[in-house]
């Protein structure tokens, strides 16, 4: 069952930011050395992989969308190498298939840069934008990273909803909007609203969460869906 909570905030969240949007950073440097352990890791994958992208990973698609998308973080074999969110992995295969399915995106999905899909009325980002060593990132890294997410936040100007997937995105994104964690629980199929913006929860959709049955692929699409209805599409 969804649940549907209401967070007040004076002024709305992510408005003081839009003022000065035109100012703001939304991606790190190619070499960032604000978090040092991940850093290393990512000096170590160029020694080790030197073709692959291994480098904080940009957010993809539309800045004019309505629709953004925050993961967690790059996995080492999946985005750190494609250089896009979620590309060259099974939690792409799942997210990729879903927004095509809902009109979020246009082409075919090969797992690679270059296979022409596009997104629609859409974004996709990360709350961290380097890959972390076993795909978790240090509390203290996120919080490096969230200047970022808060910039690409605040440089949609017609954004209205954010699926985040996974409790780290989802309170990162909370943070971001200056909401208390409190008012705004994470459970999937959550709908909690923001001022102009609604803040959609899902379990990530990796490997390990479809193949225990955490997430069932109906149970995402059913986020999307809600998202897809309530922008009017």
């Amino acid at each position: 069952m969804t649940t549907i909570s209401t967070i007040e905030s004076d002024p709305a969240p992510g408005q003081p930011l839009l003022a000065g949007a035109a100012a703001l950073r939304t991606e790190p440097d190619r070499n960032c050395p604000l978090c040092p352990r991940l850093a290393g890791f990512r000096e170590a994958a160029r020694v080790r992989e030197p073709e692959w992208f291994n480098s904080p990973v940009p957010s993809f698609g539309d800045s004019d969308g309505r629709l953004l998308i925050v993961g967690l973080a790059p996995g080492l074999q999946g985005a750190n190498r494609t250089g896009r969110p979620f590309t060259g992995d099974f939690a792409g295969d799942l997210l990729y298939a879903t927004l095509l399915e809902y009109g979020f995106a246009k082409g075919k999905y090969e797992a690679r840069p270059d296979d022409g899909l596009r997104l629609v009325d859409c974004r996709i980002g990360n709350a961290v934008r380097c890959v972390p060593p076993q795909n978790k990132p240090l509390p203290a890294e996120i919080h490096t990273c969230r200047p970022f997410l808060s910039a690409t936040i605040a440089t949609m100007p017609r954004l209205r909803a954010i699926v985040a997937l996974g409790r780290v995105a989802h309170e990162s994104t909370l943070k971001a909007l200056g909401i208390r964690a409190a008012a705004a629980p994470f459970t999937h199929g959550a709908v909690h609203q923001a001022g102009a913006l609604n803040l959609y929860d899902s379990y990530h959709c990796s490997r390990y969460n479809t193949n225990t049955r955490v997430l069932t692929p109906e149970m995402f699409r059913s986020v999307f869906a809600r998202v897809r209805a309530d922008l009017g599409i």
